[in-house]
């Protein structure tokens, strides 16, 4: 009876200070919970953003370049000899029949040559009227300098971006302008929901030209930071900042994000600020992801800690009642002793099965790691899909001008671009997995020459200067490798020279074989250097800023995974001038190969 009591006493305590931990564990779970889905959402808004601002640049840059060969048309036509002298009808007649020729050949809405009062003298389509003298673009012209400008003609309720050349006398006066009239639509149709939510809106704050066209002729009022629709009401709107990262919350339609990270650079080339909203839901998704993951291995490591724990406390309030029955029966104590061995056992079991579980954690943390590694096949991948798009841009409108022999060179570029792509995606694999090639025999010229050609396009659009000659060693260096993981090593070891140069004039990236005692190859920049030599390696770690294309810090720590696997080393240290990276590698001998 005394032991039943006490088994009692023991059990209402145990219940006490059993939902107690409960209590603190659930607490402790959600606030680790709350910190993990806010930094793993901060992390994907970075992600979001740098990508978010490519895209806003690929987009201006093609709003731009497109606009540009309007602005090249003004300004070559403005001095043609046809249009100096239009005093009869007969100039203006043959003046007429050329412009209609040029915007003909151009797509130009129109093309209209105005004096100095501002009355149209010739134009092919007249859709501007005679009269522009009172026209932004028509006075700055015959202020001597490029004049510019966008409206919406009417009746035709097209919307038109101007381009407005003086044409100066022969003795330096300006007797008239040459002005362009490109028509928007076309511009858009190249790009037109090919990308997030873009839009572009001029000095007045109306958007202007849009892939969205639901956006087109909202107004931005002063100190405001959204948007109004053209016929003055109001919508649901609201901003707020995420890790330094403007966050809209909106309701504007069925094709725009209800949350979207906002974007903004500004075009002073067009006289206009371009913008971009992305979706975060896919943002919100992984940071949920991580935080569930997270809470469910929490949970699943708690439940494993709290059966082992309530196995000891079980135990030992059986150890209390049987020291209780001992001391009445006497008798049973053989029967108390097989009782007291099964509980033995069952905590051996239960603190067998806890060390399984912290094993399965371990494994667990290592998953986690590569989980987020694989989040750098968008910084792998990015230039190559870039480039896949403008080169089937390109070879599209070969295809349409007949040049079906520059149309194939896109299309070659484009197979190469997937040969390439396929050959990142086998190298990530492999690290991911542990995966590798047999390594043999690799002859290092022809490797540093293969990872040059893979880079030479790359270095030749970005003015960088290759000092690399293969003819300075007669025989093939022999070294242990995998030809195409070591080809990826010197190509991440080139990039991230040239990425390092781009802010410079001068940009130089110079490749030396070593092949004395022990064999070594020097990859020399002449750029800033490197701030943290000793974190160079480290996976995520990179110096690129915010918006550029890549910059997720996987190259370096790859290259360092494949040079080890080799049974070699790569360092990075600063020269006197620029960053340098030693690759060193073992020599291949036939006695070694036996």
């Amino acid at each position: 009876m005394q032991g039943q009591l006490c088994y009692c006493v023991e059990m209402r305590k145990l219940q006490v200070h059993r939902g107690w931990i409960v209590l603190g564990f659930g607490l402790a779970l959600a606030a680790m919970t709350a910190a993990v889905w806010s930094y793993g959402y901060r992390q994907a808004l970075d992600a979001l953003a740098r990508q978010g601002a490519a895209d806003l640049e690929l987009a201006s840059d093609r709003v731009s370049t497109q606009l540009q060969v309007y602005q090249e048309l003004a300004v070559l036509m403005a001095g043609h000899p046809a249009l100096g002298q239009l005093g009869d009808v007969e100039t203006r007649q043959s003046a007429t029949t050329l412009l209609r020729e040029v915007a003909d050949h151009t797509a130009a809405l129109d093309v209209f040559y105005a004096d100095t009062t501002g009355r149209v003298q010739a134009a092919a389509q007249g859709i501007t009227g005679v009269d522009v003298s009172g026209t932004e673009y028509f006075v700055r012209a015959m202020h001597g300098a490029l004049g510019t400008g966008h409206e919406v003609l009417q009746p035709l309720d097209r919307r038109a971006f101007f381009y407005a050349a003086p044409d100066f006398g022969p003795d330096g006066t300006v007797r008239g302008a040459l002005v362009v009239v490109a028509d928007v639509e076309d511009v858009e149709q190249t790009w037109r929901g090919s990308l997030p939510a873009v839009f572009f809106s001029g000095r007045n704050g109306e958007v202007f030209i849009s892939n969205r066209s639901e956006l087109l002729f909202w107004q931005r009022r002063p100190g405001e930071d959204g948007l109004h629709p053209k016929d003055g009401g109001t919508v649901a709107f609201s901003t707020h900042q995420v890790g330094g990262h403007d966050i809209w919350q909106l309701s504007w339609g069925q094709y725009l994000p209800e949350q979207a990270l906002h974007l903004m650079v500004d075009l002073p080339v067009i006289g206009m600020v371009g913008e971009i909203l992305i979706d975060t839901t896919p943002a919100r998704r992984i940071a949920a992801l991580q935080a569930a993951t997270l809470a469910a291995v929490c949970l699943a490591f708690g439940a494993l800690l709290f059966l082992a724990t309530e196995r000891r406390r079980t135990l030992a309030l059986a150890n209390v009642v049987l020291e209780s029955r001992v001391a009445k029966r006497t008798r049973a104590l053989s029967a108390t002793n097989m009782q007291l061995r099964r509980e033995v056992k069952e905590r051996h079991e239960a603190e067998a099965a806890l060390k399984q579980a912290q094993q399965e954690l371990v494994q667990a943390g290592k998953l986690s790691a590569l989980g987020q590694m694989s989040a750098g096949i968008s910084h792998e991948l990015n230039q190559p899909l870039m480039a896949i798009q403008q080169y089937a841009d390109n070879g599209s409108a070969f295809l349409q001008k007949g040049k079906a022999d520059r149309a194939g060179e896109n299309l070659g570029r484009i197979s190469e671009m997937a040969t390439r792509m396929a050959r990142i995606i086998k190298n990530l694999r492999a690290f991911a997995r542990n995966e590798s090639e047999p390594i043999s025999r690799v002859d290092l010229v022809q490797v540093i020459n293969t990872a040059v050609e893979l880079t030479a396009a790359r270095l030749q659009a970005d003015q960088v200067t290759m000092d690399w000659d293969p003819t300075h060693h007669d025989v093939p260096v022999y070294a242990w490798g995998g030809e195409v993981r070591l080809a990826q090593v010197f190509v991440n070891l080139i990039n991230n020279a040239a990425d390092a140069m781009l802010d410079q004039e001068q940009r130089y990236v110079r490749i030396v074989i070593n092949n004395s005692a022990q064999l070594r190859v020097t990859v020399r920049d002449i750029g800033p250097g490197i701030k943290e030599p000793e974190k160079v390696f480290e996976p995520f770690y990179s110096t690129k800023t915010v918006g550029s294309a890549d910059g997720l810090g996987l190259g370096l720590s790859i290259s360092y995974g494949l040079v080890q696997s080799f049974g070699g080393n790569i360092r990075g240290s600063n020269a006197q001038q620029g960053a340098m990276f030693t690759v060193e590698l073992e020599y291949w001998t036939e006695e070694d190969a036996a």
